[in-house]
Order: C-alpha cells, then structure tokens, then sequence
C-alpha cells in the first residue's frame, strides 16, 4: 500500500483536516495488517489510525468497524463494557474478510479518560452510564464521525458492510458518499459487570441487539 501525502480536506466535515502522517506493516495474532495514522500533523501524539488487512482491496465492498477508543477495555481487558471483545471480534472477522479497522479517538463516548473514570464512580453509586454522563454535565454520547468518512474516502471505500450496533454510526455514514450495504452485528454474551450497562444501551440508546 502506497503512503500518500496529500491533505485530505472536508468542510462539510466541520472542517477535518488530516493526512497520513506514517504506516507499517504490523502482525497481529489475526493476521497482517498495515497501521496507518491520520492527524493534522506528525507531532500529534494521539491519531486516529487504520487497521488495513494486507487483502483489502481498494474500490471492492470492504467489511468495515468503527472503533471508538476504549483504555479500559480494549488495553486492560475491562468487564465494566464489551469494548475488548468488540475489538478482538472485528478483528477476527476483519481479518478473515481482508477489510479495515478504524480506530477513533473518542475515549469514553467522546469524555475522555478522566470524566470516565468519574461516570465510573457515579454509576458504582447507582446511576445509569447515561445518568452519570448528565450529572457530570457531559454529552451522553460526543462520538463524531466525520474524520472517519474521511478516512475511508482516503482508503478509497465507497460501499461497506459495517460492523456495529450502534445507529448512530450507520446514520452518520448515510449522511456522506459510503454506502453501507449491510450492517453485521456484534453480539457479545453479557456479563454480570456489565449488563445493566449493555442494558441500558439496548434499551435507552438504541442499540441493535436484544439480549434481555
């Protein structure tokens, strides 16, 4: 896969401009996989990045997960949430499809580390991971997408077969040029610390599964 370096520029993105700013090819227990990251300029120390299988072949239908950043569970293996296993699941099936994974800075639904670890302590102290975003006078959910059309505009993918639960991804891609041709699920078995918080997603915020 060529680096490019060209400035990839969206007004109607609310303005994102990034580049590739590095990659390499990185083996993984799922396979190769080229990491790209994308940031306003190389001293960014926090980019997005894209985790593209040395298969994908651009311009062809790719399966494809938006993945928010989550420290707690992606790195530390957390219970509280299925973000890890959300992460190993996408990357299994990514790998075996020759897709992409886009892995989005927005710790926390777009908090941040420290107002989760904050939301933690309020939801220990019986709220909601909703109620505890709106005691601590934050957005439920700030996660924006726009830097991952770009992206994807970027890896030249114009149809997907998207894997996720959540609408407001697929609303979001139906809002640019991607094509969403299907949407795959991501259905993880809940766990006794963390299914009043999957619960609350099915039944508060929407999300595509039914578990309970």
């Amino acid at each position: 896969m060529e680096l490019k370096a060209e400035i990839i520029t969206r007004p109607s993105m609310s303005e994102h401009r990034i580049s590739r700013q590095a990659q390499a090819l990185i083996p993984t227990p799922w396979g190769n996989f080229h990491m790209l990251a994308y940031a306003e300029s190389e001293e960014e120390w926090m980019p997005h990045l894209a985790l593209v299988h040395e298969d994908f072949e651009p311009g062809k239908p790719t399966l494809v997960r938006l993945h928010s950043e989550c420290i707690t569970g992606d790195l530390f293996g957390s219970k509280r949430c299925d973000c890890g296993e959300q992460l190993h699941y996408a990357l299994k099936h990514i790998a075996e499809a020759g897709g992409m994974l886009l892995y989005l800075r927005q710790e926390g639904r777009g908090i941040g580390i420290i107002n989760k670890l904050k939301a933690y302590q309020l939801q220990d102290q019986g709220l909601n991971t909703i109620d505890a975003n709106i005691h601590l006078g934050l957005e439920v959910d700030g996660r924006q997408y726009g830097i991952a059309v770009a992206m994807l505009q970027d890896l030249e993918v114009s149809q997907l077969h998207l894997l996720t639960n959540n609408p407001e991804k697929l609303n979001a891609l139906d809002q640019s040029n991607i094509e969403v041709l299907t949407r795959v699920p991501i259905v993880i078995p809940p766990k006794a610390e963390n299914a009043d918080y999957l619960k609350t997603k099915q039944e508060d915020m929407g999300h595509l599964f039914d578990l309970f």
